[in-house]
């Protein structure tokens, strides 16, 4: 038992240093293979402890800068009113990964029930760890977080 939680956090802390070096420097342009995977699993695990209604879980996928002006409260309530679609998902889709300025921007397929919807998540990387900044339904309104 002792060497499978020994694996575990071997494992966790590889993980975090492929992602450190992956994100240290951000040029313009397409993700690349490796950024657009790590990109995809934090918003999945995002998404996923959204669905569980895990928020403290959620929560902590966000970045620093969000995490400092909304509060975990404040974050529930605005999932609850703003992204139902992420609360009650049949499964989701990533498509392009950018880069411009330091900020990475994911474009995220949300199938409902009724139909599918499409998020832009804003990340950054702040030393080298991701963390979600905002997502919206309009890439040009990029305000409302989540």
């Amino acid at each position: 038992m002792k060497r499978l939680g020994a694996l575990c956090v071997m494992v966790l802390l590889l993980s975090g240093c492929s992602q450190k070096a992956a994100f240290e420097e951000l040029a313009n342009g397409a993700c690349s293979s490796e950024q657009a995977q790590l990109v995809d699993a934090h918003i999945s695990a995002q998404i996923d402890a959204m669905a569980q209604q895990d928020w403290k879980l959620a929560y902590s996928f966000a970045s620093p800068g969000f995490r400092s002006g909304v509060d975990i409260d404040q974050f529930i309530f605005i999932i609850n009113a703003q992204y139902g679609m992420l609360l009650d998902n049949q499964g989701y889709a990533f498509n392009a990964c950018t880069i411009a300025d330091e900020k990475i921007t994911q474009e995220v397929a949300i199938n409902t029930d009724s139909e599918v919807f499409t998020l832009y998540y804003i990340l950054s990387a702040t030393g080298g760890v991701l963390g979600v900044d905002s997502s919206s339904s309009n890439l040009s309104e990029n305000k409302l977080e989540a």
